[in-house]
């Protein structure tokens, strides 16, 4: 039992670890950096003409979401010309930081 309990706090401390070497998002550099994510992001009832599809919000989303979504975009694995154009300008840091930002606004 007790190595069944080592191995637990063992597993978990590595866990800590690898967690806290993860670079956290700068939500202040995050806000410096969204000025042209609002364009079209946050617009209340704002659609684009062709086609035609709702833009999302994204204030309180998820921060994982966002990073994926930037970084999906960045690869080309999700498409859309202006967020592809978006996302290859932006560093794996800087996309960070916007998710802390942006995951970090209420509703």
């Amino acid at each position: 039992m007790k190595r069944l309990q080592v191995l637990g706090l063992a597993a978990m401390a590595a866990l800590l670890a690898v967690a806290s070497a993860h670079a956290a998002g700068d939500k202040a550099n995050g806000r410096s950096l969204v000025y042209t994510c609002a364009g079209c992001h946050g617009v209340t009832g704002y659609e684009n003409v062709y086609p035609t599809y709702h833009v999302p919000r994204l204030a309180g989303q998820n921060e994982q979401y966002i990073i994926s979504a930037l970084h999906g975009y960045k690869s080309g694995d999700r498409t859309h010309p202006t967020m592809g154009a978006q996302a290859q300008s932006l560093s794996d840091q800087e996309i960070e930081d916007i998710a802390a930002y942006l995951s970090s606004i209420t509703k």
